[in-house]
């Protein structure tokens, strides 16, 4: 296996060579196994049966998850949108693997290539050269989908705790599984009016929260460029989806976040749904992150431009 796959940083001297040299484009089934698993694991419902508990702890799971996926791995490791402390980054990247979508570095480089190649051909998650399904789920099962491209993070890949936390990434679901049997055993022995235990905790919190996170998240590269409105020409099929933003915590302003991907809010307007901004403006004010980087007012004017020529039927 190289380096590259192995996702251990190999030398600049083998870093195109191997990158350019590994497949994306058949699957390898073997890595859709943990993947399928987690999926699987919601069958348990089926014997756990549910209570308020459970189901509030997947809420709060998938909320807390999609926060880190939004507001972290996308906003801050892979557009550096605003500053945060070094402990508050590791304390992020912590909690986003246990959302079991691998490492914020892994992450990074994906998306980032992704905005270089946005719908041609070398964008590995594209739905309008493989399809939707492949842009869902099929790409990232793939050698060069499942490794992490170096050369596209220059800035993150001398950070030690990232590189450990990146190398490390399984932990993150196997600490959140034992974490949540623990509390399960605990509430079921001290508190069992809950009506709940470690099995149900489990399927609920980790095998739903996780299964509904995937897919959450998987809409932004398969529907967020197939369904809904354009307000910028981008030069790319990224689209403006109200109801993909509400799954996302405000990723689904896909095409606002196209045409200026350097700025920290996606929805551009008030009306346009995006607590992951929000929720970061409260971090804020308490020091925890800084220099927001706002929306720039050429493109409010640019916005205005489009708006107008559509009224006038210009296409």
């Amino acid at each position: 296996m190289s380096a590259i796959e192995n996702n251990t940083r190999p030398t600049a001297r083998t870093l195109a060579h191997e990158w350019n040299s590994l497949d994306e484009r058949r699957i390898r089934w073997i890595d859709a196994l943990p993947i399928l698993t987690i999926h699987a694991l919601c069958l348990g419902v089926i014997w756990t049966g549910w209570s308020w508990t459970a189901v509030g702890a997947a809420v709060v799971l998938y909320l807390v998850r999609m926060f880190v996926i939004t507001a972290f791995y996308h906003r801050y490791f892979s557009h550096r949108t605003f500053q945060t402390h070094r402990w508050v980054r590791l304390l992020a990247a912590c909690i986003g693997v246990s959302a079991a979508q691998r490492g914020p570095l892994w992450w990074a480089a994906h998306h980032r290539e992704h905005h270089r190649h946005s719908d041609e051909e070398p964008d590995l998650h594209s739905p309008w050269w493989k399809g939707v399904l492949w842009s869902h789920t099929g790409w990232f099962l793939t050698q060069r989908g499942r490794a992490t491209n170096w050369k596209a993070i220059p800035d993150w890949s001398r950070s030690r705790e990232l590189l450990w936390v990146e190398r490390n990434h399984i932990l993150g679901p196997v600490v959140l599984v034992a974490a949540l049997a623990a509390v399960g055993w605990t509430l079921a022995v001290f508190a069992p009016g809950l009506g709940t235990g470690p099995a149900q905790l489990v399927v609920w919190g980790f095998g739903v929260s996780t299964t509904a996170l995937y897919h959450a998240t998987f809409t932004i590269n398969s529907l967020a460029h197939t369904v809904g409105s354009r307000r910028f020409q981008t030069g790319d099929d990224s689209r403006n989806n109200w109801f993909l933003a509400l799954l996302t915590l405000g990723e689904g302003w896909h095409n606002n976040h196209h045409f200026h991907p350097g700025t920290v809010r996606q929805g551009f307007y008030w009306w346009e749904y995006d607590p992951a901004y929000w929720a970061l403006r409260v971090m804020s004010w308490a020091g925890l992150v800084w220099d927001l980087r706002p929306v720039p007012a050429w493109v409010y004017e640019r916005a205005e431009e489009h708006r107008r020529d559509r009224a006038r039927g210009v296409p």
